[in-house]
């Protein structure tokens, strides 16, 4: 699956990945390859990944690994679209 993550000052990340988990407004939840599509708002929490690209160095104080070694960024907003195996989320 390839995800973007955008924000309004730039794109923070743009790789592939195995999954992703993201803070629904309604509750956690995670996308996996040929996942249904999907629209929906996010709310403050961590969004989380599993994938082998690395991080711009420009953008890397923004991330860090949980205990699982998944990367972690921490939204306080935004929404999220997956079709046909791509994923952006438009972060605050």
């Amino acid at each position: 699956m390839h995800l973007e993550i955008v924000s309004p000052e730039a794109t923070l990340f743009a790789g592939e990945v195995t999954s992703v988990t993201v803070p629904g407004v309604e509750g956690e939840f995670q996308m996996l390859k040929d996942h249904a599509a999907i629209v929906s708002l996010l709310q403050e929490g961590d969004v989380k990944f599993d994938g082998t690209t690395s991080i711009s160095k420009a953008h890397a104080s923004k991330f860090s690994n949980d205990v699982n070694g998944k990367t972690v960024l921490h939204i306080t907003s935004g929404t999220v679209e997956m079709k046909d195996n791509k994923i952006i989320i438009l972060a605050d």
